[in-house]
């Protein structure tokens, strides 16, 4: 069993799986699929004192959120224990190429060390990729009112426009940044 949980699972399976957690929720609890409200009602709750509107609400309604996010993070936290989830996967001869001509050479692991090591958090290119993609992604989640698995999975599947424009400009942004704008950072 163990052997089965730890192998990357194939496209048919994992998919359907993410896909059922949406008529689910909404058939047992008329509740939405989706992670990055998660951290307004985290906030909401840290902060209930706080003068700002946007967080002033029962965010009680909407623990289950919350559980489920400490579920994903937990269940991430036992992969990379009990299941080498921080190995690196298989990948093609060309993207390996192509990372070690972006200078990531260390392929032993999830996260590249030239990237993510503590000894590389001086370097001004790191601060640049994890500081500003981390406001670029945070500010994207709330700008576009929700995040990729929100709109691609749960909006998607109530027919939301406002989602599938959404989904397009992730899946354009992505192939924008990975393909233009991540190999001049990488190369600098």
């Amino acid at each position: 069993m163990i052997e089965f949980l730890s192998q990357p699972w194939p496209w048919y399976i994992s998919g359907p799986l993410l896909g059922l957690m949406v008529p689910l929720l909404l058939l047992s609890s008329n509740k939405h699929f989706g992670v990055s409200s998660s951290f307004r009602h985290a906030c909401a709750a840290a902060f209930p004192k706080l003068r700002v509107s946007y967080l002033r609400y029962n965010w009680k309604d909407e623990a289950w959120s919350l559980v489920f996010v400490a579920g994903v993070v937990a269940g991430a936290a036992l992969a990379v224990v009990f299941l080498g989830g921080n190995r690196m996967p298989e990948i093609s001869a060309q993207a390996r190429q192509m990372f070690v001509a972006w200078g990531l050479t260390d392929f032993s692991t999830l996260q590249p060390p030239e990237i993510f090591a503590l000894s590389r958090l001086g370097d001004p290119r790191n601060i640049i990729m994890l500081l500003g993609g981390g406001f670029l992604v945070g500010f994207g989640t709330r700008y576009g009112n929700g995040c990729t698995s929100g709109h691609a999975i749960m909006g998607l599947s109530l027919l939301s426009f406002g989602s599938l424009v959404a989904t397009v400009s992730f899946f354009l942004g992505g192939l924008l940044v990975s393909n233009l704008i991540l190999p001049a950072l990488m190369t600098l």
